[in-house]
Parts: structure tokens; sequence; C-alpha cells
């Protein structure tokens, strides 16, 4: 009886994650596959696949063009993700304290980050205007000349990582929500053992929130090394290729030159670097990072 029972309860469990089960397979996991095994063709949609084997990986590595957005994302990675983090967490300190409206200011400052990529590229276009900007202009009331940010190759690639600050309020609402769980009873420790503030911030709870910290430093890496939007909306990947990020030249292959083969090629590199790079920062976690109960 009760096996019966055990089986139809097992039935009615798979019929009712079916919708998601062929969901997950139809939507993801045939694209996921197809593009493994694309990226040993050369495919252009319109023709069959021709299997060319690592033909289009030889290539990626001799093509100019792909380490040049390889170049582009990691600068951008390096400085975006660590100024991110920092300004994410100062946020999160300051309205972390008792203030007037402060349930005012942090639903303004978390609310920039719910606009989507385009508009908030859009709106960037007219912030660094050369002539019409407020960027120039405050930068004007200190002497300093108009700067073509967008048009310039030596400035275009800083002008998205000031853009990448709009969306602060996300990570800051995440730093938040991690220093409200920091025991209070450690920080009353701290100060009665006479711990400055600072003190307490760095041997307290810097070291409570740096799961909160190692989960930000990953999503944020993996992000910046999709980051697409603004490249495609505002630079085209110019000028001079300065913001030729490495999924702008995946979609470039893609879309524009009609190389599926070649671009899943790249997409998959690109997974291969996300979960490599993830790696070593979960090896090199085990140093900073502060697990409740753990030795």
């Amino acid at each position: 009886m009760r096996s019966k029972l055990g089986t139809a309860q097992t039935r009615a469990f798979y019929a009712f994650i079916s919708p998601w089960l062929i969901g997950f397979a139809v939507l993801t996991l045939f694209p996921v596959l197809s593009s493994l095994y694309y990226s040993f063709t050369d495919y252009d949609v319109i023709h069959a696949p021709v299997w060319i084997g690592l033909a289009n990986f030889r290539e990626l590595f001799q093509d100019e063009l792909f380490w040049t957005s390889i170049r582009a994302t990691l600068k951008y990675t390096l400085v975006s993700v660590p100024l991110t983090l920092i300004l994410s967490l100062l946020l999160a300190l300051l309205l972390n304290r008792r203030m007037p409206l402060q349930g005012f200011f942090r639903t303004a400052i978390y609310f920039p980050s719910m606009i989507s990529g385009v508009a908030m590229s859009l709106l960037f276009t007219w912030v660094f205007n050369p002539q019409a900007g407020p960027f120039n202009y405050i930068l004007s009331l200190f002497g300093v000349e108009p700067i073509p940010w967008l048009l310039d190759e030596r400035y275009a690639i800083w002008a998205l990582i000031v853009m990448s600050f709009w969306g602060l309020g996300a990570g800051m609402l995440i730093f938040l929500a991690g220093l409200q769980g920091v025991p209070q009873s450690l920080l009353e420790a701290a100060r009665l053992d006479g711990a400055t503030k600072l003190r307490s911030f760095w041997h307290v709870t810097l070291p409570m929130i740096s799961p909160v910290f190692l989960f930000q430093l990953i999503v944020g890496m993996i992000d910046s090394f999709q980051v697409f939007t603004q490249a495609y909306t505002i630079t085209q990947g110019g000028p001079n290729y300065s913001t030729w990020f490495y999924v702008y030249n995946i979609y470039i292959s893609a879309f524009k030159n009609f190389r599926y083969g070649y671009a899943s090629a790249m997409a998959w590199l690109l997974l291969a670097a996300v979960l490599l790079v993830t790696y070593f920062i979960m090896k090199a976690s085990n140093r900073f990072v502060y697990y409740e109960g753990s030795r």
C-alpha cells in the first residue's frame, strides 16, 4: 500500500514540475548544448554547420580584436569592481546609522539601480555631452576644460566605469542587510575593550560581513565580464576599439558577421574564464572569509 502511495506521489511530483523541466530542456539545455556543438563548426545560419574541429579556437588566439576585447574587459573589471564594492560598502555604513529620513535616502539610492541599462545609457549620453552635459559643467567650476568623454579613446572607458556607479544601490542594499546581521554584542564587547570605531569595523564588522563581500565580489566580477549594453547603445565599441568589450565582440561576430560558430567558441571561452576566476576567488576566500561556526 505504501509503495503504491509513494509511486503515485512520485508521478504527481514529476507531473507538477514537468512544465519547468520541458522549459529548461527546450529553452536552456538545448541552446547550451547546441552552442557547444556550433563552437566546433563553421556555421552562418543559412548553410548547414560544417565540422572544423578546433579551428575556431585557433583563429581566436590569432585575432587581434579578440585580445583587444580582453584588454578592454579586464581594464573595466579591475577598476569598476573594486570601486563599486568600496562605494557600496561606504553607502551601506552611512545608511546603517540612525539619521533623519533614513528610509527616504535608502530608497533614493537604491531606486536608480532599477532603471534598465538602455535607459541609463541614453541618460548618460546627455550627462557626458561635451558641450551641454552636467558632468563637464561641474568640472568647469574647478577650471577643467570640456572633455569629449565618449568621443576620445583615452576617456571613453572611464566614462563607462563612472556610469557603472549608477547601480550602487543594489550592492548597498546587500551590504546593508549584512551589516544589520552583525551581532551587537560583539560590537559592545569591542567598545568595552577600548577599541575605536575603526578598529571595531576592521576586526569585528568586516570579518562578520566577509561572506557578503565575497558574494558581491563574485557577482560583480561576472557582471563586469558580461558588460555589453553601454558599449552597444553609446560607443559602438569605439572610439578606436577602446570599449570593444568581450561580449560586444561576441555580438558583432554573431549578428553582424554571421559567424555563429566563431561566436559560440568565444562564448564558451568566456564561460571557462568565469568558472576559473570564480574557482580561484573561492580558494583564496578561505584566508579572509569568516563563517560563523567554522573553525
